[in-house]
């Protein structure tokens, strides 16, 4: 059995590639989703919830919604 790659050149060695991506994008849903609705209900634009995605920029999203000044709070907003 000789072949390029851990698994040769058979069909399960190619369609764990395609697993691989699905799985890899219900993650990103899975994280996304939650992230945008938290920077809408922070009064920030909800694309900001896709920076959560790349490494080191989710950290300092992380720590600038948590210690920044809302701007949901200085309107009143309701959701806070």
């Amino acid at each position: 059995m000789m072949g390029n790659g851990t698994f040769g050149n058979d069909m399960f060695g190619n369609s764990m590639w395609a697993g691989h991506w699905l799985w890899m994008l219900v993650i990103a849903i899975v994280v996304v989703i939650p992230a945008w609705r938290i920077c809408q209900r922070t009064g920030y634009p909800g694309w900001m919830g896709i920076l959560i995605l790349i490494p080191v920029v989710n950290l300092f999203l992380l720590y600038f919604i948590a210690f920044s000044e809302w701007p949901a709070a200085r309107r009143g907003g309701s959701d806070v």
